[in-house]
């Protein structure tokens, strides 16, 4: 019977570069939307399924054309990184919404993850890339809630729910 892979935390995920924050994209369109590079090609409107190929190979892609790569992926690995290699961290904008206990759960569990991979670091027991990556999910969770305590206030129509 086949090992059954576990299913990647998407949202955790920090891309190290602009040709792995493609690579990232291209496999969340698979595992997440069921699209091929052909499909991703088709929904942003290019005629050459071979011009995304080539942008995933030499980790080029027209600026123009980052937006609709990542919303034909569903998710926006290549504006992170690109606000990352420049020392800038981008956090969700939040609404004002209430929270659900599990809210405080997954942050206080993202804060001891972050923590046990930082003193494994500093122990030499722990890889650098996985800690920052824990460390700068940690800082965009506080990040958010912080920004939606100061919107709870004046809370945004949910026009989604």
């Amino acid at each position: 019977m086949a090992e059954r892979k576990p299913r990647r935390n998407w949202k955790r995920l920090q891309p190290t570069s602009l040709r792995h924050a493609l690579e990232l994209c291209k496999e969340h369109a698979r595992e997440r939307l069921n699209r091929s590079v052909e499909r991703i090609a088709d929904e942003m409107g290019i005629a050459d399924h071979w011009t995304v190929y080539k942008w995933l190979q030499t980790g080029r892609i027209p600026a123009n054309l980052i937006r609709p790569f990542e919303v034909a992926c569903g998710i926006d690995y290549v504006t992170r990184w690109i606000a990352a290699s420049s020392g800038k961290m981008l956090v969700d904008i939040p609404t004002g919404r209430h929270l659900a206990g599990t809210d405080v759960v997954a942050l206080h569990n993202g804060f001891g993850a972050a923590l046990q991979l930082l003193t494994a670091y500093y122990a030499n027991k722990a890889d650098a890339a996985a800690t920052l990556e824990a460390l700068t999910s940690h800082l965009a969770d506080v990040a958010w809630h912080r920004a939606n305590v100061a919107q709870f206030a004046t809370p945004e129509l949910d026009f989604a729910g």
